[in-house]
């Protein structure tokens, strides 16, 4: 038998009280006529979705018990959603009340057909949220946390070629998460259980870089006092992930192209090949074709590790990711520094959309770890990420200003495609001249009229 979903009710008038009883009464409502009982309840049973009329006594003219209300709950659950209810000259303090985290509002009087209609969708955005937190920590062997057209085909080519034994070439700007793939690809295959081993050509100077890859005899060369595996051979039977493969000096290439065409290696001062079965995983930020170009890497050696190739697209460019990654990284930092759950501003959510990334999820890492650290409150604000939101709002998050948005850019192309024809720019969008006459009255579009009938 399904139970059904636990609705706070926070309303300090009887007759309303009555009202909600039976108005909403697919839901389990408990009900709270104050601050002090709207907490204990919401303590004991911690509902998903909350109704809070923000004209709580004592003074039922000043909203300041309600938001001291509605702060509490989000501080005791800040995934909770509080659905304000105000009275109809009292959209200053709804608008305050979305600024500090409430989901939605409604104005009395009470409609029970709208206000269910809000409830059971803030009910869906709750259980969605639920059911997307739980499959995070299902899933978080590979760390691969995207949303995005692009990254989910990224994904689905991550699962095909994982089970083979093709080299696989990662491309993309620093920071994109190449290194997150390559473990995705090693956890994946028949190899998880043996080593991943990466190797950063970037970062080890060139003279120690050969050693490094192949390891060294005992005697090869001054300071070499006992034999040392390479990491190569450390990798034996897993993973090997080459990263930066752009920088590698190019006598090395040479070494590394015959290791691959004869899978044996030959330590530094060795004479003995030693076999080595290695699935090779390569990543670079650099133009490869271009490199090949200057003489700067060898042509077949890129040939050879780019059996299969995925280009990463920059963060910037995941649509619907930023948000997404920048959740789950704000839980788990929040989990990591034992500090309370913390949420995204509005202004913060704009400001993270808005923002470049040059350094990808890299750089947001680093904003997010500074924001749980120096943010005073419950919610992270633009200044905690060191972030500005933008002045340009035409991406807005409400879906009544989005639908807007749209509106008024659809007009806009059709009354230019239509060369100011309003009955032809009616017909295009699908409206009656009526309808489109509204509209553009609605929204201040200036048009220069050439109505003709036909």
């Amino acid at each position: 038998m399904i139970q059904p979903k636990r609705l706070l009710v926070v309303e300090d008038d009887p007759g309303l009280q009555k009202q909600f009883k039976w108005s909403l009464d697919r839901y389990d409502i408990m009900i709270a006529s104050n601050r002090s009982e709207a907490i204990a309840a919401f303590r004991r049973h911690t509902p998903s979705v909350v109704t809070l009329d923000l004209g709580l006594p004592p003074d039922p003219t000043n909203a300041s018990e309600g938001l001291a209300t509605l702060k509490e709950l989000l501080a005791l659950a800040p995934n909770t959603k509080v659905i304000v209810v105000t009275g109809n000259d009292d959209r200053k303090n709804a608008i305050e009340a979305i600024a500090l985290g409430a989901y939605d509002f409604y104005q009395k009087p009470v409609d029970p057909d709208v206000l269910n209609l809000i409830i059971e969708r803030a009910f869906n955005l709750a259980n969605l949220e639920s059911d997307f937190n739980t499959l995070q920590q299902q899933t978080s062997s590979s760390e691969i946390i995207a949303t995005s057209p692009q990254m989910q085909t990224i994904i689905r080519n991550v699962d095909k070629v994982a089970p083979t034994s093709a080299s696989v070439m990662l491309l993309g700007e620093s920071g994109t998460g190449k290194e997150v793939l390559a473990k995705a690809l090693h956890q994946l295959s028949p190899r998880a259980n043996h080593p991943f081993i990466p190797v950063n050509c970037a970062a080890i100077p060139e003279s120690l870089l050969e050693s490094e890859l192949f390891g060294h005899e005992k005697g090869a060369f001054t300071g070499a006092v006992s034999q040392t595996k390479g990491k190569v051979e450390c990798a034996d039977k897993g993973t090997f992930f080459l990263d930066e493969i752009g920088d590698m000096p190019v006598a090395l290439q040479s070494k590394l192209l015959r290791f691959i065409q004869e899978r044996v290696i030959e330590r530094i001062g060795g004479r003995k090949p030693i076999a080595v079965d290695v699935r090779i995983i390569c990543a670079t930020h650099r133009n490869l074709q271009e490199l090949i170009a200057q003489n700067q890497f060898r042509g077949d050696l890129y040939y050879r590790l780019s059996e299969i190739v995925i280009d990463i697209p920059p963060l910037r460019e995941r649509e619907g990711d930023i948000i997404v990654i920048a959740n789950t990284l704000l839980q788990r930092y929040c989990r990591e520094t034992q500090s309370k759950p913390k949420r995204f501003s509005l202004e913060a959510i704009q400001a993270l959309e808005g923002h470049d990334w040059p350094g990808n999820i890299r750089e947001l890492e680093n904003k997010l770890k500074r924001a749980v650290i120096m943010s005073s409150g419950h919610t992270i604000q633009p200044e905690d990420l060191e972030l500005t939101p933008p002045v340009d709002k035409t991406n807005p998050l409400n879906l009544k200003e989005a639908r807007e948005v749209a509106e008024i850019r659809a007009i806009k192309r059709a009354i230019q495609f239509t060369e100011s024809n309003i009955s032809e720019a009616a017909r295009l969008l699908g409206v009656t001249r009526p309808t489109l006459y509204n509209l553009i009255e609605k929204y201040g579009i200036q048009h220069s009229a050439d109505d003709q009938e036909e």
